[in-house]
């Protein structure tokens, strides 16, 4: 009980906001000293002129966009929140900012000569009452006073800091812009995400069949070229890994996509390096019949980068789920939409049954790339069931928002 009641006296925390407090004391005592003076008038008429001279200067302060930033810094020093985003830092953008200043800067004021009249006249008539000729019939008072004092100071910054966070909080336009910078920020980690699963994981599923089968064959031929294809798909990947870094090194600084940083390009893949794709899957042994029916320069960047992610992803679950089974790729135009389909044949004996695919990462991020570009994709077995074929269809907007 005595330990809550005297830990706040002794925090910190509270003489910094006895500081923030006795800084509007400051301010009204030099207003005063300058305008209208102590001599010659009434205290009424000194009182009136002080408190309209005080608010009419902290409402002019208030007009200026940089009162807010100063203001927030100040009391994220002094006044010791919690959570330091739960006062802005931000300039003043609308007269509702500015509102709000203003009226932080009245009440600050208010409340710090309130405080600081207390500690200055309050203590000194304590004082006074202590060592005057009737001293001894007020020492049983003594420990109280600086109690009621520390608990006066206690209180008055709890309510200045709860005025802070009302006051000088993010305004909701503020909390808007940071909740779609927090929205912007996650979905630019998912896409980033996205590209490592699909680029490494298309190269690790190559690396780990052509290896393989190699060891099985044993023929040096096939272990040379089997080797040449690991060499070329891990030289792929590590670009891919580079450019991924690059982006996730220039994001954060506003620098867009398919800049270059460190001396390494971040040109991304497009529909046109397919058949380099498609060699590799065939290298790895399954045969790929690939149809690209898409006139040249008709797709834009994204969508024909989005497009290669898409088939690539749809080789590489051919290669893992199916391997040594044909692959179909169908690629064309069609009014207004790009086309995209990837078959491949399943058989009961296959390593692994087609409804497995269903939950995969890989599935999901081609269904999150055709919906952010407008599109649609469908995934699973054809009608004709096990013995038939695993289908992956896509079909996206040439022009995004259409």
């Amino acid at each position: 009980m005595i330990r809550a009641l005297l830990a706040p006296l002794v925090a910190g925390a509270t003489y910094a906001r006895l500081l923030h407090l006795l800084v509007g004391w400051i301010f009204v005592g030099v207003v005063l000293m300058i305008y209208p003076g102590t001599y010659h008038q009434s205290l009424g008429h000194i009182l009136s002129l002080s408190v309209s001279t005080d608010v009419v200067l902290l409402v002019l302060v208030a007009q200026i966009p940089a009162a807010r930033r100063a203001e927030g810094v100040q009391a994220r020093l002094l006044l010791v929140p919690d959570r330091e985003e739960d006062i802005a830092v931000d300039p003043s953008r609308s007269w509702a900012d500015r509102r709000r200043t203003a009226g932080w800067l009245i009440g600050r004021v208010v409340l710090g000569a309130v405080v600081g009249f207390v500690t200055t006249f309050g203590l000194n008539a304590a004082f006074g009452l202590l060592t005057g000729p009737q001293a001894f019939r007020y020492l049983p008072l003594a420990p109280l006073l600086p109690l009621g004092y520390g608990w006066l100071v206690v209180g008055a910054g709890r309510l200045q800091l709860a005025m802070a966070v009302r006051l000088l909080g993010p305004s909701p336009a503020e909390r808007l812009a940071e909740a779609e910078l927090r929205a912007e920020r996650l979905l630019e980690r998912n896409r980033l995400a996205r590209e490592l699963h699909d680029s490494i994981g298309h190269a690790l599923t190559v690396t780990v069949l052509q290896a393989g089968a190699a060891r099985e064959v044993g023929d040096p031929a096939f272990v040379a070229k089997a080797l040449e294809v690991i060499e070329e798909t891990g030289r792929q990947a590590m670009e891919d890994l580079e450019r991924t870094l690059v982006l996730l090194r220039d994001t954060p600084t506003g620098t867009a996509a398919g800049s270059t940083g460190g001396g390494v390009a971040t040109e991304q893949p497009g529909i046109d390096q397919l058949p380099a794709l498609f060699d590799t899957a065939r290298a790895a042994g399954s045969p790929v019949e690939a149809r690209i029916e898409v006139p040249a320069g008709a797709l834009p960047g994204v969508l024909s980068r989005e497009s290669y992610r898409i088939v690539q992803e749809g080789v590489t679950n051919a290669l893992k789920y199916a391997p040594g089974e044909p692959v179909g790729v169908r690629i064309a135009v069609r009014d207004g939409q790009l086309a995209l389909r990837c078959t491949n044949r399943l058989t009961a004996a296959g390593p692994v049954r087609a409804g497995s695919r269903r939950g995969g990462k890989g599935l999901r991020g081609i269904r999150e790339r055709a919906t952010l570009l407008g599109g649609e994709a469908t995934a699973g077995p054809s009608a004709e069931g096990d013995d038939g074929e695993w289908v992956l269809d896509v079909r996206l907007p040439l022009r995004l928002g259409a």
